[in-house]
C-alpha cells in the first residue's frame, strides 16, 4: 500500500493548501486464476484481488472544476463537471472522467468539484487490470463523499459501462467485478451472465502468487478473439440438434458434451467448445479442492488450465508456453498457466515462499534466452476490493 504521508506531501504540491479534509481510497488488481475464454460462453470466471492497486486521494473543492493528477504519468488537466466528453489527446484521464459522466446517467450526479491524486502500483499494460482498478477507486470515492448508498455490485457494472460506451473498450465484467467485489484470502467463483458470485477461501498457507508478464505485444487478440467467439457460437448450432434451447456452451456438464459432440463435423469447432466445457469443469473442481485446502490438486488443475488453452483453444503462443514450461521445472511450484486472452500478457503461478527467488531467476534467465524477451515478474497476496483506507489530515 501506498505511503499515504508522501503521497499527501505531493497532493498538496499540485493543488496547494486547503481547509477541507482530503480523503484517500484504494482498488486492487485483479488476476483470474483458472476459468480462461468461458466467460463469454455463459461459464464462470475465478478472479481474485491483488494486494497492490491504486489509491486515490481526494478532496472537495468550492466550484464546479474536477482536477485530475497522477504520480505515475504525467498529463494533469482541470474539466468543469459541466464539459464531460471523452477526448482521445486526455488518455488515461477519460477513465475517472467517465465515471463522473456514468454516475449523472444514473442518477448519482457529482454536486461540486473535487482534486483527485491518483497513485498505481499496477504496471501499466501487464495485465493485471490497472483500468478497471481506477474507475472503481473513482466511482466508490465519489459515492462516499455525496453520501450515495454503496452497492459494490452496482459499482462494478457503472465501471464496466464506463468502460464500454465513455472509453469505448468491449470488456466484459470480470475485471471491475473482481476489484470492487474482491476480500483477502478469497478468490470469487463468477457466473458474468448473472452475476451470481460467492466468495471462496483461497488459503495459500506458504505458497505465494507469482504474476509472470512475458512483455510480448499482443497484436492477435482481437480477430483471434472474434474467431473463438464465433466457433463457440458454432459449436451450440451444432448441438441444438440434440438440445434445442441450447444458447451458450456453458449450459452444457461435461457428460452431456462428450456424449453429444460428434454432432460437431468440423474438428476445429470441436475442440474449441471441448475447452470451454472442460475448462468450467475445471472451475468447479478448482473450488471443491481448494475448500479441501488441496493445493497440489488446485495447481494441477491450473496446469490443464494451460495445456487446453493451447492444445485445443489455441491461443497462448511460443511466450506463454516457454514462460510456463520454465515454471514448472522450479521446485515448490504446484501449478502455472497463463491468465487473460492470450497471445502474451501474463501467467501466475503458484510458488512456496522459498522458492521465489529461484523461480524468477530461473524463469526470466531460460524465458529470455528463449525468447529475447526480459519479462517481469510480481509476488502478489489475495485482498480486499475497493475500500476508503482512511482521512489524511
Amino acid at each position: 500500500m501506498a505511503d499515504l504521508q508522501a503521497l499527501k506531501d505531493t497532493f498538496i504540491e499540485i493543488y496547494g493548501e486547503s481547509a477541507a479534509p482530503i480523503s484517500a481510497f484504494h482498488a486492487p488488481g485483479r488476476v483470474n486464476l483458472i476459468g480462461e475464454h468461458t466467460d463469454y460462453n455463459g461459464g464462470y470466471v475465478f478472479p481474485a484481488a491483488l494486494t497492490f492497486g491504486t489509491t486515490l486521494l481526494i478532496r472537495p473543492r468550492q466550484d464546479r472544476v474536477i482536477g485530475f493528477a497522477s504520480t505515475n504519468l504525467a498529463l494533469r488537466k482541470q474539466i468543469s463537471i459541466d464539459d464531460l466528453t471523452y477526448q482521445e489527446e486526455d488518455n488515461w484521464i477519460n477513465y475517472p472522467k467517465g465515471i463522473f459522466a456514468h454516475l449523472a446517467k444514473e442518477g448519482m450526479p457529482v454536486t461540486k468539484g473535487y482534486d483527485l491524486l491518483f497513485h498505481g502500483e499496477i504496471p501499466n499494460g501487464a495485465g493485471l487490470s490497472s483500468s478497471a482498478s481506477i474507475e472503481v477507486v473513482t466511482a466508490y470515492a465519489l459515492e462516499t463523499l455525496e453520501k450515495y448508498p454503496i452497492d459494490t455490485v452496482k459499482i462494478a457494472l457503472l465501471a464496466q459501462k464506463t468502460e464500454n460506451q465513455f472509453v469505448g473498450v468491449n470488456c466484459g465484467i470480470m475485471d471491475q467485478f473482481a476489484v470492487a467485489n474482491g476480500k483477502k484470502d478469497h478468490a470469487i467463483l463468477l457466473m458474468c451472465d448473472t452475476l451470481e458470485y460467492r466468495h471462496v477461501p483461497f488459503h495459500s498457507g506458504s505458497y505465494k502468487l507469482v504474476i509472470g508478464n512475458t512483455n510480448k505485444r499482443r497484436g492477435l487478440v482481437d480477430s483471434a478473439y472474434n474467431e473463438r467467439r464465433s466457433q463457440c457460437e458454432q459449436a451450440v448450432t451444432y448441438l441444438q440438434k440434440q438440445f434445442p434451447s441450447l444458447t451458450l456452451l456453458g449450459q452444457l456438464n461435461l457428460d452431456q458434451f462428450n456424449e453429444f459432440k460428434h454432432l460437431i463435423p468440423d474438428e476445429t469447432v470441436r475442440r474449441r467448445a471441448q475447452h470451454v466445457v472442460e475448462e468450467i469443469d475445471r472451475v468447479l473442481k478448482s473450488i471443491e479442492v481448494l475448500e479441501q485446502n488441496d493445493l497440489e490438486a488446485f495447481g494441477q488443475l491450473m496446469i490443464g488450465s494451460h495445456n487446453s488453452l493451447r492444445d485445443l483453444y489455441e491461443v497462448t503462443g511460443v511466450e506463454l508456453d516457454t514462460m510456463v514450461e520454465a515454471a514448472l521445472k522450479v521446485p515448490g511450484v504446484l501449478g502455472a498457466r497463463m491468465t487473460g486472452a492470450g497471445f502474451g500478457g501474463c501467467t501466475v503461478s503458484l510458488v512456496h515462499e522459498d522458492s521465489v527467488q529461484t523461480f524468477i531467476d530461473q524463469v526470466g534467465k531460460e524465458y529470455t534466452e528463449k525468447t529475447g524477451l526480459t519479462p517481469s515478474f510480481y509476488v502478489c497476496d489475495i485482498g480486499n476490493g475497493v475500500e476508503q483506507i482512511g482521512e489524511v489530515l
